[in-house]
């Protein structure tokens, strides 16, 4: 009888460790930016090739590799790339959310459960054959360790998926403290690939879990499943890579929000000068309008400019500024005189730049589209 060395789904993980390592040599040549994300996807990929790769030997029984390798080696590599993945990805959303990125003895930390992870497997000598049969070694300390070590490649990553998204939470506060105007469709689609991580390394903690309580058919079965998650998952973030990641807008480093939380209440003349910068030389018809060509143009610091907008106005520069235009289109759209003026000429005339953007706002603040509101305010015109 023929004897198949791969299965199926050993063919999915050969897949997945072959494809993160061409993508990641692809990755390498590609025209090199000034953030890190693109160093830092490398890794993520080659992280995962590791860790799809080790994840084949270890459990496939049709072929064999050297026993040093197979035995004393192949835990070490293991669970490095497991608990290596969710730094790697966090610190990728990072570089993609946060105005240059400097890399650090404080991301250092970020090597600690790995480091963890490989004190245990080196302190209790744990071999792969410990690791494959972890539910059938008894209560005794060895078999504790390696409970542990499982565990912690589970936790970890998932972890790491939740501050990623919570990351990405922070980078939309900061764009509307910095624009006026954003693109959506970037950042939704990092946050559905970030919640795609979330989902696929919340399952392998289920599947962990019910691996302890359940039959090795049942968490085999739960387990391949995890693998096509993890093949699918890696093909969107190298497309976004591709596709997207290069037109996310940067904002200001963390410090220096915090810096601009943390200052006194803004000053009378700063508040003036915000104020007749927005009614009487309507900065805010400007398109695409920053913080920074803000504070430039009224000459005052942009953490200042920050502090009178958030503290004295209680919002944030893209409500702040978006507002405005909005008043500004509704007396374009109730004026008589303009009637023939098309609602793409009113929302450029009002300094927005973007149909969507300006529907979804003035829907938002007025209640109603500005088709509605015109028909509204011209048959109340009318009447009077």
């Amino acid at each position: 009888m023929k004897q198949y060395i791969f299965n199926i789904h050993d063919v999915v993980l050969l897949m997945t460790a072959a494809e993160c390592l061409l993508l990641a040599v692809f990755q390498s040549i590609l025209p090199t930016r000034a953030r890190h994300d693109g160093r830092l996807l490398t890794a993520f990929l080659l992280i995962i090739a590791v860790a799809s790769a080790c994840t084949l030997i270890l459990w496939n029984d049709q072929f064999s590799l050297a026993p040093w390798f197979e035995q004393t080696l192949l835990p070490y590599l293991l669970f490095a790339a497991l608990l290596l993945k969710g730094p790697a990805i966090y610190l990728y959303v990072c570089s993609l959310t946060q105005q240059k990125l400097s890399l650090n003895h404080r991301h250092i930390l970020h090597l600690l459960p790995a480091l963890v992870g490989l004190l245990c497997i080196a302190f209790f000598s744990i071999s792969s054959n410990d690791l494959r049969h972890a539910s059938d070694a008894g209560q005794s300390l060895p078999s504790t360790a390696i409970e542990f070590v499982w565990d912690l490649a589970s936790l970890v990553p998932f972890a790491y998926a939740v501050a990623a998204l919570l990351r990405i939470r922070r980078y939309r506060h900061a764009l509307k403290d910095e624009y006026s105007h954003f693109s959506e469709t970037e950042l939704h689609w990092l946050s559905a690939l970030t919640w795609g991580v979330c989902i696929a390394w919340s399952w392998t903690m289920v599947v962990h879990v019910v691996a302890k309580f359940s039959s090795d058919v049942v968490a085999d079965y739960m387990g391949i499943a995890d693998n096509y998650l993890a093949f699918i998952l890696i093909n969107a973030f190298f497309a976004y890579s591709l596709t997207y990641a290069h037109q996310l807008l940067i904002t200001k480093p963390e410090e220096e929000t915090r810096e601009t939380s943390s200052e006194e209440e803004p000053s009378e003349p700063a508040i003036a000068k915000v104020r007749n910068a927005m009614e009487g030389d309507r900065i805010f018809l400007k398109k695409n309008l920053n913080l920074e060509q803000f504070s430039e143009r009224i000459d005052l610091p942009a953490k200042e400019v920050s502090a009178v907008i958030n503290k004295h106005f209680g919002t944030n520069f893209f409500e702040f500024v978006n507002s405005y235009r909005v008043e500004t289109a509704k007396a374009l759209l109730s004026d008589p005189e303009k009637a023939d003026m098309t609602v793409l000429d009113v929302l450029l005339e009002s300094g927005f730049n973007s149909k969507s953007a300006f529907h979804r706002f003035f829907s938002r603040l007025v209640g109603m589209s500005p088709t509605e509101y015109r028909k509204q305010a011209l048959a109340a015109a009318d009447a009077s």
